[in-house]
């Protein structure tokens, strides 16, 4: 992305912390909300030029921006890799990334991203093609977790858990078929990346495939599944964070 607008009182917050915002835009009528003040005080203490405009201006430049809009530079804050930059990252011992395979859901994208970014994910990784691409919409529904967490767009994920699994990850995916859940076992030790598959379709065959184990949730209610992103949350909490707790949080 060229330079482009970020929406939104928290999706603002975190671009202003994350350096990328050049200008802060607020409504003259939303100046004095508790909400806006917030993204006044972060804009000043780094040092970011706000300017007062009239409501219809932000109407043109952004959908629901509730009275507050930024512009941001260059991937909007958002730090991108490359396949081999993933596969070079010199990633801690107990490090875990986030595979999306086939997300297109711009939605869903940011809420998976914010998932994992607020439960601590070094990365997350989502293909080129036939995906959602890191636009304003799932900035703003990551609500600027984006902003914080390195997101790695790959041609081929199977290749790039390949990759991720000769620097010693092992390769887990969600998958409502899979024999056990994640109740069944704990999470692996070590360096792990979690698969999550499409909204629609669920993991391709071949990423399946390329697994080292399939998990499943355990859904005791009558609905037969969740949404990607609700599906990444609780296994990241339930599954992933216990394995990983830090001993000031026990």
């Amino acid at each position: 992305m060229s330079e482009t607008i970020v929406a939104g009182k928290r999706a603002v917050t975190e671009a202003i912390r994350s350096g990328a915002v050049t200008e802060v835009l607020v409504a003259r009528s939303a100046r004095t909300s508790p909400g806006v003040r917030d993204v006044l005080a972060a804009a000043e203490r780094g040092r970011v030029t706000v300017r007062e405009v009239e409501r219809r201006e932000l109407d043109a430049l952004a959908a629901d921006h509730r009275g507050v809009a930024a512009r941001v530079g260059p991937d909007a804050g958002v730090t991108m890799w490359s396949e081999r930059e993933l596969a070079t990252h010199d990633f801690a011992d107990d490090d875990f990334v986030v595979v999306l395979d086939g997300v297109e859901d711009p939605q869903n994208l940011g809420a998976a991203a914010r998932s994992a970014e607020a439960a601590g994910a070094a990365a997350i990784v989502t293909r080129v093609h036939r995906a959602a691409p890191v636009t304003p919409a799932a900035i703003r529904a990551s609500a600027g977790a984006l902003a914080h967490l390195p997101v790695a767009r790959v041609a081929n994920i199977a290749r790039a858990l390949g990759r991720l699994r000769d620097a010693g990850f092992t390769i887990v995916g969600l998958d409502g078929d899979a024999p056990g859940s994640i109740t069944d076992e704990p999470c692996p030790d070590g360096r792990v990346a979690i698969v999550i598959g499409s909204e629609g379709a669920g993991m391709s065959r071949l990423v399946r495939e390329t697994c080292d184990l399939l998990v499943s949730l355990p859904l005791r209610g009558r609905v037969a599944s969740l949404n990607a992103s609700a599906s990444l949350a609780a296994a990241l909490y339930a599954y992933v964070l216990p394995t990983r707790q830090r001993p000031d949080e026990a």
